[in-house]
């Protein structure tokens, strides 16, 4: 699961947010900075075990805030910030992603090409370097190394019948 660094802005920004969050007991998943006219547009969304509710996102919002008036990483140039959760549409790129979404289904797409695959996440290592294993349907616990994921995707499921 290869994650490219940040550069530019987003990645003064994360270095700026990353340790104050994670006084806050959050995770800072990702920092995007967009143009919209004369003024940029920050985005940030954060992540904790268990999930994180409006209160934290709220507490998120105001730390972000202040420290983006402290440290100006955009200069004086105007931006709108908005702070949100991670969302489920965000794709699973680091161990505690898959940790978090343990029992959740998830379809994997591989570096290599090969067919993608679809399978409740059943366990996973916490080290970068190991994999995650899947209950596939019709085919039982596959292993995965995160080396092999190109993208891994929560998949949404409506009606769920808990086993």
């Amino acid at each position: 699961m290869p994650q490219t660094p940040q550069s530019g802005p987003a990645a003064t920004i994360e270095q700026v947010l990353l340790a104050p969050l994670a006084e806050l007991g959050l995770d800072l998943e990702a920092v995007e900075v967009s143009s919209a006219g004369r003024r940029s547009v920050v985005r940030v969304a954060v992540d904790a075990d268990g999930g994180v509710d409006m209160d934290a996102v709220a507490d998120a919002s105001r730390e972000v805030g202040r420290l983006m008036d402290e440290h100006e990483p955009l200069g004086e140039q105007p931006y709108t910030l908005e702070v949100t959760s991670r969302g489920v549409d965000r794709p699973l790129t680091a161990p505690r992603h898959w940790r978090r979404n343990a029992g959740r289904l998830v379809k994997v797409t591989f570096v290599d090409g090969r067919a993608p695959l679809t399978g409740r996440v059943v366990d996973h290592d916490e080290d970068s370097a190991g994999g995650v294993r899947l209950d596939v349907p019709g085919t039982g616990a596959v292993e995965v190394p995160y080396a092999d994921v190109a993208k891994a995707l929560v998949q949404v499921e409506l009606n769920r019948k808990e086993a």
